[in-house]
C-alpha cells in the first residue's frame, strides 16, 4: 500500500534527491522506502493490535544520511493515523526512543 500523501523531498538527506514514498508492504510485514534502486525498511509483527518494530535496514549505499530516523518517524506517523501503537524491539528503535523521549506517546508503555 502506498501512502501517497507521505511523498517527500528531503534535502537534508545528502545524495538523495528523488521524492520517496512510505510503502506498507503488508505481504512481507514491512514499511519501505524505495530509493535509487535500493530498499530501506522496517520489519514488524502485529501482536494484540500493537505493531512490534523488529528490524531496521538501510542499505550501505544509503547509510549515514539519517534515513533510518526519517523512515522510523514516517512509520510512527502512519501508525498514529492507523490508531496503533509501536513496540520497540529493534536496537536502533530502542536507542531512538532513548534519544527522543518526546516520542513515547507513539509506543506502548
Amino acid at each position: 500500500m502506498l501512502f501517497s500523501d507521505e511523498a517527500k523531498l528531503n534535502p537534508s538527506i545528502k545524495g538523495i534527491s528523488m521524492p520517496y514514498t512510505l510503502i506498507h508492504n503488508e505481504q512481507e510485514s514491512k514499511y519501505e522506502y524505495h530509493i535509487d534502486g535500493f530498499i530501506a525498511y522496517i520489519n514488524y509483527q502485529e501482536q494484540n493490535g500493537n505493531i512490534h518494530l523488529t528490524h531496521t535496514i538501510v542499505p550501505e549505499a544509503l547509510a549515514g544520511k539519517g534515513l533510518a530516523n526519517i523512515l522510523l518517524e514516517d512509520v510512527l506517523e502512519q501508525l498514529k493515523k492507523d490508531n496503533k501503537k509501536a513496540v520497540a524491539q529493534c536496537s536502533y528503535i530502542i536507542k531512538y526512543l532513548e534519544k527522543h523521549p518526546d516520542k513515547r506517546d507513539y509506543f506502548v508503555r
